[in-house]
């Protein structure tokens, strides 16, 4: 079942879902709408007269009109997406241009206007003037000069979004909120039932229980996007096996690549492998639904990007470390899941390759670190984040890893820094996590 509701989610994110499913919904109004036209007569009398074409002339000529205008608009809404789409690219990275074919509004103006078209030219069929059978259906005409009004106003609405969209501060925003949006799904994420932080976990002698020990190996190449979690606990439950797992989530594997080590208490046949294999979904990009670095590196691409001396853009970077400041802050209060995961009575099914919250310091500041080294200001806003980060993390390994990115932030900038000024106003700063022996 979550492979099926992994599979939705991805289907929903595409480009073409969206207007097709648009498309269908008007092809569906159109033949309603001119059933009721053969069912019913419309009075042209009063204000009918205003609303309801007269004759098959005037009716062609609306809905021929409408639906020229619908298709020439539509390849004009397609023009201004590519041209956004490549200016994204140029700008903050072609990984980033998912985000923007994603977006639920550029969805629903493409698939508007060709949906459009379509009703026109169903209704438009359906007109007959003949000696012998007169049908104007006016009431779906009237239908579709509505949504030509709508249209017009979605293609205003269009055009401000796309303006908006293509705005440093506008691309990061909107990433930071999806990434504390997955966050809040993702932590925490529980394969079986989790076991407490506190408690020792003896794992050679978990191992040394089985008898047989045999690779998991990948299927096929690329990055593994899903773990189907439920099934993976139920299957070792029901073959009474323990599962380590060497990838997680993100990583890239390689065809034939151990993804972990499966024991057994006796020989496996290939069936109850390939069971084993079904719940990994591997695919040829990134996902964030399991993958909660994801985000992260999309932050992490933009920074890089603004750092580097042909955009040489510092203002866009302290903006992404401010949003990056933010996700730590939260991820300080969460619950990491464990590593170690028990099926319903209490046995342990899977070890994990678990995140940890140093794993996700890294993913967030590392590169960033790395590349501002002629960047005083953004460096500073570094060590800021980090004293900020500082005041919520509680647990000692969280605070040590906080230490250790200030601590390198402030060698960094001792070997790049020419102004001893810098220099000086980030050592004041790295004292309120390092101590004055900083």
């Amino acid at each position: 079942m979550k492979k099926l509701i992994f599979r939705w989610n991805e289907l929903k994110s595409t480009f073409w879902f969206f207007p097709v499913l648009i498309i269908l919904v008007a092809v569906g109004l159109a033949l309603a709408f001119v059933f009721l036209d053969s069912r019913i007569g419309v009075a042209r009398t009063g204000i009918g007269r205003y609303l309801f074409v007269g004759s098959a002339d005037s009716a062609r000529s609306v809905l021929t009109t409408i639906s020229g205008a619908m298709i020439g608009v539509a390849g004009t809404v397609f023009s201004i997406t590519l041209v956004a789409l490549t200016l994204a690219s140029s700008q903050f990275g072609p990984r980033l241009i998912r985000n923007f074919m994603y977006d639920r509004l550029n969805q629903v103006v493409l698939g508007s206007y060709i949906a459009t078209y379509m009703y026109c030219l169903i209704v438009l069929n359906t007109i007959k003037a003949g000696e012998q059978s007169v049908f104007v259906p006016s009431v779906s005409v009237l239908l579709a000069l509505l949504a030509a009004a709508a249209n017009i106003v979605l293609l205003i609405v269009f055009i401000h979004h796309i303006a908006m969209s293509i705005q440093a501060d506008n691309v990061i925003s909107d990433i930071s909120g999806a990434l504390s949006r997955n966050l809040k799904t993702l932590f925490p994420e529980i394969m079986g039932d989790e076991a407490d932080d506190d408690k020792e976990h003896d794992e050679r002698a978990a191992r040394a229980a089985f008898k047989v020990k045999r690779p998991l190996l990948a299927s096929r190449s690329g990055y593994l996007q899903y773990v189907d979690a439920g099934a993976l606990i139920g299957q070792a439950a029901k073959r009474d096996l323990l599962i380590e797992l060497d990838f997680r989530p993100g990583d890239y594997l390689v065809y034939g690549v151990a993804i972990g080590t499966v024991y057994a208490r006796e020989a496996l046949d290939e069936g109850a492998i390939d069971d084993l294999q079904d719940r990994f979904i591997v695919g040829r990009t990134r996902t964030h639904q399991q993958d909660a670095e994801h985000t992260i590196h999309q932050m992490v691409e933009i920074a890089v990007r603004a750092l580097s001396p042909g955009v040489n853009d510092p203002y866009t970077a302290i903006a992404c470390v401010d949003n990056l400041t933010m996700t730590m802050a939260h991820l300080s209060r969460v619950r990491f899941p464990s590593k170690y995961r028990y099926d319903e009575e209490g046995k342990l099914r899977v070890i994990a390759d678990a995140l940890t919250y140093e794993g996700m310091l890294d993913a967030a500041f590392n590169q960033i670190r790395q590349f501002s080294g002629g960047a005083p200001a953004v460096t500073i806003r570094l060590m800021e984040a980090l004293i900020t980060i500082n005041k919520f993390v509680k647990r000692p390994d969280h605070k040590r890893a906080v230490r250790k990115h200030a601590a390198m932030v402030l060698n960094m900038a001792r070997k790049t820094f020419t102004e001893t000024n810098d220099i000086e106003d980030l050592e004041d700063r790295s004292k309120l996590i390092l101590g004055q022996g900083a």
